[in-house]
């Protein structure tokens, strides 16, 4: 019943590695965030509402994962 909830992994990460695991393990996006803490509040605002207004989330909220 979880798997509708969208994962955002919040990272300082640039490793491809991290990247690379964070998507296998079931992330939904891989956002690094900006050192600067106004830029860090406005990514935050900007993922908020790309999944509160932008994303179009599956029927039902079914979805489907490989």
């Amino acid at each position: 019943t979880l798997k509708t909830i969208p994962v955002v992994m919040l990272t300082s990460s640039r490793e491809e590695q991290d990247l690379i695991r964070s998507y296998k393990l079931g992330a939904n996006a891989y956002v690094v965030k900006p050192v600067d803490f106004r830029a860090f509040i406005d990514a935050v605002r900007q993922l908020g509402a790309f999944w509160a207004v932008v994303n179009e989330p599956p029927p039902g909220g079914a979805v489907h994962r490989t």
